[in-house]
């Protein structure tokens, strides 16, 4: 187990399909790659609905994989936006991108010790 992706409990999550759980990685990265553009355009606008939507997403998306690092910022960005509180959000945004490049390479190399 890494800080970075807890594979024992995404195992769990998906009963060790773990074909299912690298196919849940690759959507991930998908969505990601999508939606984190629009929480910095949420953040630099001050949209504080549009952020914590946003927030509140990746908060559920990278818990549903396990993704721990990335979880416990989501969770922090989470709970600042509810609170209606952006200020001090800048520099997790910009952590949650670093997180996220390293889950990349994590899944990439779970993925080749999965046999996928």
């Amino acid at each position: 187990m890494t800080d970075i992706i807890d594979l024992k409990d995404g195992m769990e999550r998906v009963q060790d399909d773990k074909e299912l759980l690298l196919e849940l990685f690759d959507i991930f990265t998908e969505d990601f790659q999508r939606k984190y553009p629009l929480m910095q355009a949420a953040y630099n606008k001050g949209d504080g609905a549009a952020f914590q939507m946003l927030a509140h997403g990746f908060k559920g998306a990278t818990g549903n994989i396990s993704a721990r690092r990335m979880l416990t910022t989501a969770i922090e960005l989470d709970a600042l936006s509810k609170a209606g509180d952006l200020s001090k959000v800048g520099p997790l945004v910009d952590l949650l991108w670093k997180q996220f490049e390293e889950f990349r390479v994590e899944a990439e190399r779970l993925k080749k010790e999965l046999g996928k």
